[in-house]
């Protein structure tokens, strides 16, 4: 009998990748979006209640992947409001829904849980928490949701991430991809781009993200009750490869032959109390991952790269 899956956000970034990741596995997957669903993927207003429930009582899902959010942190702040009714009470009430129905719920979250002050990271997924602005705390916020919904049911579980990159529409879905519009930008007559060279990032790959996904469902939904109750609540995965927004902006000028003359390193963090403030190393420690079995090799970032610029190029030649 074939095992079906739904994942939310299935337009963006990550739930684009997450959907065919478990295609790949051998799911029948249902995804889910609002402004840019299609014919592939069905139109759900994840914030209205009795159609989440509608579409789960006919899909009869065994997972659910939650990665529809507002996932940037100065839209978030520009809009609390909405910021905290997509990532808490959405969650809140999608938690509730998949709990009742003894659906399994995989909650993406992200490393902005964490402060990041220097010499803190790597964090374990038990690590004290403290969200250093409002788009990490409503995250926190939903992995509470997540968590207190399914306290009987063992059917919650949390996959943390940090920034990603991979596939997608336009560069403006990752905040990696859109370094590359940076670089070229840069090129222009009299440039000078400021660049973030203080905080580190780990840049992780979509693909691996939806194929750790496809892996947790299958080892939370094949254990049995008793099973589920000593798996743990809280996932972390993360690439080990570590990088500046800069140095980013440097590999990718690299790769185009180009130069960087027009980009302006900044050395310096954020200023308490001016503007949305970004932690200096969140960098998550996948142990937990690790003692369950799963695999968590990631792509090399500089390998993708010169690949999809190869590719990219091929493309506009022809």
């Amino acid at each position: 009998m074939a095992r079906t899956a739904v994942v939310t956000g299935a337009t963006g970034l990550l739930g684009s990748q997450v959907l065919l990741a478990f295609e790949r596995a051998g799911w029948e997957v249902i995804g889910t979006g609002f402004s840019r669903a299609s014919n592939k993927i069905r139109k759900l207003d994840i914030i209205d209640a009795s159609a989440v429930s509608a579409l789960l009582d006919e899909v009869k899902p065994q997972v659910v992947v939650h990665c529809a959010a507002n996932r940037f942190p100065d839209k978030c702040e520009a809009n609390p409001e909405a910021a905290r009714a997509l990532n808490v009470e959405a969650t809140r009430m999608l938690a509730h829904s998949t709990s009742s129905r003894k659906i399994l719920l995989i909650y993406i979250s992200t490393d902005y849980v964490f402060p990041g002050r220097q010499g803190d990271a790597p964090y374990e997924s038990d690590a004290p928490t403290n969200a250093p602005n409002l788009y990490g705390q409503t995250k926190l916020d939903g992995e509470a949701a997540t968590i207190q919904e399914n306290e009987e049911t063992k059917l919650g579980v949390v996959l943390r991430v940090p920034v990603l990159y991979g596939s997608a529409d336009s560069p403006g879905q990752s905040a990696v991809n859109v370094l590359l519009d940076k670089v070229w930008k840069a090129q222009e007559k009299n440039a000078k781009i400021e660049m973030d060279d203080w905080a580190q990032r780990y840049p992780t790959n979509t693909e691996d993200v939806g194929r750790v996904c496809s892996d947790i469902a299958a080892k939370y939904i094949e254990a049995s009750a008793a099973e589920r109750t000593g798996l743990p609540k809280i996932l972390q995965f993360s690439s080990e490869d570590r990088y500046t927004k800069y140095e980013i902006c440097q590999l990718m000028a690299e790769i185009l032959g180009l130069p960087l003359d027009g980009l302006v390193a900044v050395k310096e963090g954020s200023t308490p109390g001016a503007g949305v403030q970004r932690p200096y190393d969140t960098h998550l420690s996948t142990k937990a991952l690790k003692d369950l079995g799963i695999p968590i090799w990631t792509q090399d970032f500089k390998g993708w790269w010169y690949v999809f610029v190869a590719a990219v190029g091929n493309i506009l030649m022809c």
